[in-house]
């Protein structure tokens, strides 16, 4: 067996070609992945604003998320409303059919859908085609349609494995991967940081294709079927790091508003359809991630290794509650995953120059660190109460104020949310949303992609007519890989930990719920990290 340096070194000989590939990819373009399902209501009022927002950070289009006339009878009337809003709007969408509902023979029913909008002013296009993607859906044959269509299609769809791009006969032009958490693969837990050993894959396999490429800030939901928390604090910052190095052809946000798993970055949307996930989302913005993608954003477009910062920001974000606390009044357990996290404050600092920030987490003691120019995120010991946050700089006060939600030390119901608010750039934004519209009795609510039938992440899978794998490993004894062991940094993306816990204060993340293949079928646990190129293959271990 090779030793994990060797491997390493191998791989990344192997990926060469890939990473070449990446930096000569030009046509950048960001998008946001939207969720049809729950905006029944959506007028094109409600549709630009949307849009008004998105623009407003650097967001090219939106991936639509929907669902089949015979789930959602109103997905017909929303697309065109969304199409009629991106042309209105100087923006742009593409269709994105969800193989939770969609099935392989809706060949002729797929093809009219993409027919309606193949010359549209406000479809999304890539290397001269309509772009068009999925979630799941890896075996639908994209060569039918094609061929009726009669104009360029740029199928993107979600592929599961990036192995899968090597000898895909579906008529692909590239592909988009939903891996935007730590994941060793299936639904096992990477007890570590975001790494880019999917990426990589992907690059690898897909060739000269087109790699769309998924960022991600937050996973936790509560629902019965599906009830657990993603270990990813920082990964907002993490995430876009790694885009910056990659550099591919495409990047999707995931999501702009699929509220009930918590990764959403809208501002607060009055008019779509509650399927539960209000008792933790109302109340818990998401407005201040947008200000840390924007710069981001930028940067991607620029083919920057850094982000520029014109104005002085913070963003913070935390929890509502330490994760041990038991809930009094909840018919589900505490969420999966919960174990792994960490009772922490997170502070990403967006400045012209460098400063020093000052946070005082409840009953903690204030702690001080210096912090560059740049975008730099620090964490902090979790304390119960007020949570205040200050930067000052030549011994001036230039950002700060007291974060809008106190952390409690009681609860009734789980909440693994986070709630971010900021200082600075546009203004301090903290502010509680709404709750949303109740939804209506008659035509069911489609929300989310990773529905899955228990409330274990490890077994659960997509309700998809194409269900993934679940061959994957499940355990959390999957072996560490060789992310770092800490969490700091000296450059101007920095993550620095401040009054660590006793544990370790390194950010320890668990995958989606999303049933994938392992990479090579039927591997074990511990070979999780392989790379086969025809019959010679490569594992990264831990001698």
């Amino acid at each position: 067996m090779l030793s994990k340096t060797i491997a390493a070194s191998a791989v990344a000989a192997l990926l060469s070609g890939a990473r070449i590939f990446v930096s000569a990819q030009k046509d950048k373009a960001v998008y946001a992945h939207f969720m049809v399902g729950i905006v029944r209501n959506y007028t094109v009022a409600d549709w630009k604003a949307d849009m008004a927002e998105a623009k407003a950070i650097g967001i090219d289009g939106f991936a639509l998320n929907c669902a089949p006339p015979r789930v959602d009878s109103y997905t017909p009337d929303q697309l065109s409303f969304a199409y009629e809003a991106a042309a209105q709007s100087d923006f742009k969408v593409f269709i994105s059919f969800d193989f939770a509902y969609w099935q392989n023979d809706d060949t002729a029913l797929i093809t009219s859908f993409l027919a309606n909008y193949s010359s549209h002013p406000g479809q999304a296009t890539y290397d001269g085609g309509q772009i068009v993607s999925t979630f799941v859906g890896d075996s639908f044959d994209w060569g039918p349609v094609k061929s009726a269509l009669g104009s360029k299609l740029t199928a993107l769809p979600h592929l599961q494995d990036p192995i899968e791009a090597q000898n895909n006969q579906k008529s692909i032009d590239g592909a988009l991967s939903w891996l935007a958490w730590p994941t060793y693969g299936g639904n096992s837990i990477k007890p570590g940081p975001m790494d880019t050993t999917w990426d990589e894959g992907y690059f690898k396999y897909l060739g000269d294709k087109a790699y769309l490429a998924p960022v991600s800030p937050w996973f936790s939901t509560h629902f019965n079927s599906k009830n657990w928390v993603f270990i990813c604090e920082q990964l907002i910052t993490d995430r876009w790091k790694q885009m910056l190095d990659l550099k591919p052809a495409l990047i999707e946000i995931i999501t702009w508003n699929d509220f009930g798993e918590s990764h959403y970055i809208s501002g607060p949307e009055p008019n779509h359809d509650d399927d539960g996930s209000s008792e933790w989302a109302a109340g818990f913005p998401h407005d201040g991630w947008r200000s840390i993608m924007k710069v981001y954003i930028e940067a991607y477009k620029a083919g920057a290794a850094a982000p520029t910062v014109k104005e002085d920001e913070l963003v913070y974000w935390y929890r509502p509650t330490p994760k041990d606390v038991k809930c009094t009044n909840d018919t589900l357990a505490a969420p999966n995953g919960i174990e792994y996290i960490q009772d922490l404050i997170f502070v990403t600092t967006m400045l012209t120059e460098a400063g020093s920030l000052t946070v005082t987490s409840g009953t903690q003691a204030p702690v001080t660190v210096n912090v560059d120019a740049g975008v730099v995120t620090t964490n902090f010991t979790m304390g119960v109460g007020k949570q205040s946050f200050s930067v000052t700089r030549g011994g001036a006060t230039i950002l700060g104020g007291d974060g809008g939600l106190d952390i409690k030390d009681s609860c009734e119901k789980y909440n693994f949310n986070a709630y971010v608010g900021s200082f600075g750039g546009s203004g301090s934004s903290s502010p509680a949303p709404p709750a949303p519209a109740p939804p209506s009795t008659d035509v069911p609510v489609t929300t989310t992609e990773t529905e899955a039938p228990t409330a274990d992440p490890t077994t659960s899978a997509p309700t998809s007519t194409e269900a993934p794998s679940t061959d994957a490993p499940t355990s959390t004894e999957a072996p560490s890989t060789d992310a770092p062991t800490s969490t700091e940094s000296t450059s101007t993306e920095s993550s620095t930990t401040s009054s660590a816990p006793s544990e370790s204060s390194t950010p320890i993340c668990v995958d989606p719920a999303i049933a994938l293949k392992p990479l090579v079928p039927g591997t074990p646990p511990k070979m999780r990290r392989i790379f086969k190129i025809g019959s010679f293959s490569l594992e990264l271990d831990e001698s």
